[in-house]
């Protein structure tokens, strides 16, 4: 994730804002009935890590079983591989088909659609990708359509009328970037009412050099965090230590859905921060996520 990167993060304040106050409000008014356990998704960018073969994938396999093996460790991707292409529904089809019943996969809008959705033709692209999304059919979670930098709140009639011609049913957040949203929350509020209007959702993403999208504010009873680590430095834990008290508390409140994606430079490191991750909601939510594990390997004919 180059968004937000910073060349040392010694200077960074990485404490977690306040909630925000219509965050408080939306949980309390569309939060999940007590009955309901939460849905809890965590995850990384990519599953084509070459680095996990030996660890946490089998050493022999080849690319095209990385996903399967992904899925026995993960139960969501971040799939930024649909930034590039619409996928064809026989890869769409073939996805589907190597994951475990409870495993998502939270699509990235593509390109065209993101650079250009104030745009006509991004609505019939939009729509030509969720007709393909839907062959992955119960493995659908939620799709994110992350805004380029340089689009802020001059476009925002043109960004409401985008969004009121999406399908329904679609399960999409909304990633916003240019400082001007949060250097003017009445902007940035107009558009996160529309949200709530809509149903969708809104992307908190917690990276050094842009603690402004930072926001906390969830426009649903869903929470999609994108995080980014630095290298299993002391911050690193710290800062999921207060995001497994923040969640605590949001699903104490009634937060039904749960996207975290673990992004790290050195892919190596990612399942490690998940663990810890886990380990933390584990505790204070009295959950029990399965956590990321070694695979036994091979060598000459016996297992270690």
């Amino acid at each position: 994730m180059e968004f937000g990167h910073v060349l040392t993060t010694d200077q960074v304040d990485f404490r977690l804002p306040s909630t925000h106050p219509q965050t408080i409000r939306v949980l309390a008014a569309h939060g999940r009935p007590a009955y309901l356990q939460p849905q809890v998704y965590i995850g990384c960018p990519t599953w084509s890590n070459k680095a996990w073969k030996g660890t946490y994938y089998p050493a022999g396999i080849t690319e095209k079983d990385y996903l399967h093996w992904y899925s026995q460790q993960f139960n969501a991707i971040e799939l930024n591989t649909t930034y590039y292409q619409i996928p064809p529904p026989l890869l769409v089809q073939r996805w589907q088909e190597q994951v475990g019943p409870d495993f998502v996969f939270c699509p990235k809008l593509p390109q065209e659609i993101n650079r250009e959705w104030h745009l006509p033709p991004a609505k019939t692209l939009s729509l030509q990708f969720y007709e393909a999304l839907l062959g992955l059919q119960e493995h659908l979670g939620l799709s994110f359509l992350q805004l380029p930098s340089g689009f802020g709140p001059s476009e925002l009639d043109s960004l409401i009328n985008y969004l009121q011609a999406l399908p329904l049913k679609w399960n999409l957040a909304l990633e916003l970037r240019q400082p001007d949203w949060f250097a003017y929350p009445e902007k940035s509020e107009v558009i996160f009412e529309v949200l709530e209007a809509l149903g969708m959702a809104t992307v908190i993403t917690d990276v050094a050099g842009r603690r402004d999208v930072l926001h906390q504010r969830l426009t649903n009873n869903c929470a999609f965090i994108r995080f980014n680590g630095y290298g299993l430095i002391p911050s690193d834990y710290t800062r999921i230590d207060a995001w497994a008290q923040r969640l605590a508390e949001w699903f104490a409140m009634g937060l039904q859905r749960l996207y975290f994606f673990v992004h790290q430079e050195n892919i190596y490191h990612a399942p490690l921060l998940a663990n810890y991750l886990i380990e933390k909601l584990n505790h204070t939510c009295g959950f029990n996520l399965p956590k990321c594990a070694l695979i036994p390997q091979m060598v000459q004919g016996s297992l270690f």
